[in-house]
């Protein structure tokens, strides 16, 4: 596995932490508030905590004009098509499975690889990936069994997961020349504008002032979603490899499937743990780098 620095490897820890328990937080405030105004309100107030990061940091606010297709694809594959299926979905499901669902990322990110750019998908990684099939499943066997609307639910935030995991990998490959940053800042500002426009257009006649557990929601989301996780995560997943960048996710929805039982009362069934343990062990089979080639292989392929 890629060594991470010490630099990297706190944030990285945070980042998981902090990931992680915000699935219960956000789903005590959809039940209780419109879920795009709950979203559009946690990036305004978001903006300018990133906006004092880039200060802090002296990085510079511009994009090149040539630049702008770029960033505006970017943004669109990272971060609007997922916060809007996510926003969509949140309501119909547990916080922990939808955690679950949504850090099935990197098994889309290696079928991205593998048909868009050429990766190969070794025969660990093809196991990943149908043991992750089999634990999505497992996730939805109460829903099928009660014919409740959580398999749309669920189909909708995979597909947002799927997006996403598109987006890191053009991410990665980006010929963007501005810092990951500015580049989070930008696509913040786009998906913001998403956000607040989708939320007039469907939510307005729900609008009403925040109760404070909402505004506890909206003030952590704003803080240290996307003040600090949403760049970090950027910045990692810029600079690092897929395995070193992806892997702490592994743990994202663990902490929120327990969290979610602790702090909100969602039952968990056996189904969960083994649909939990397939999908991490899927994870982990995906970005396990390669055991590189002997030097005797090497020749008689030379």
């Amino acid at each position: 596995m890629t060594r991470l620095t010490r630099s990297q490897a706190i944030p990285l820890v945070l980042l998981t932490l902090v990931w992680g328990l915000n699935w219960p937080v956000m789903k005590s405030a959809v039940n209780a508030y419109p879920p795009m105004t709950f979203r559009a309100l946690s990036m305004l107030a978001g903006l300018p905590c990133l906006a004092l990061a880039l200060r802090f940091f002296k990085v510079p606010f511009r994009i090149a004009r040539q630049d702008w297709a770029a960033v505006a694809l970017l943004a669109l594959t990272n971060m609007v098509v997922w916060h809007v299926c996510l926003m969509l979905a949140l309501p119909g499901l547990p916080s922990g499975r939808a955690a679950i669902l949504g850090y099935t990322m990197p098994v889309f990110s290696a079928l991205w690889g593998l048909g868009f750019y050429g990766e190969r998908v070794r025969g660990r990684q093809a196991l990943g990936i149908l043991a992750a099939g089999v634990g999505v499943v497992l996730l939805l066997w109460h829903e099928f069994a009660r014919m409740r609307g959580a398999p749309v639910s669920a189909a909708v935030l995979l597909f947002g997961t799927a997006i996403w995991a598109l987006g890191t990998q053009q991410l990665r490959r980006t010929q963007v020349q501005a810092p990951t940053l500015a580049i989070a800042f930008w696509m913040t500002v786009i998906t913001t504008a998403v956000a607040c426009g989708w939320s007039s257009a469907t939510e307005s006649a729900r609008w009403a002032i925040p109760d404070p557990r909402v505004f506890g929601a909206i003030a952590y989301n704003a803080a240290l979603i996307f003040g600090f996780c949403q760049p970090a995560w950027f910045s990692l997943a810029r600079s690092l490899p897929p395995v070193a960048s992806s892997v702490s996710i592994c743990m994202i929805p663990v902490i929120g499937l327990l969290s979610g039982a602790a702090l909100l009362g969602e039952t968990l069934h056996w189904q969960d743990g083994a649909a939990i343990a397939l999908i991490l062990g899927a994870i982990v089979l995906v970005l396990w780098p390669a055991r590189p080639l002997s030097t005797s292989a090497e020749l008689q392929e030379a």
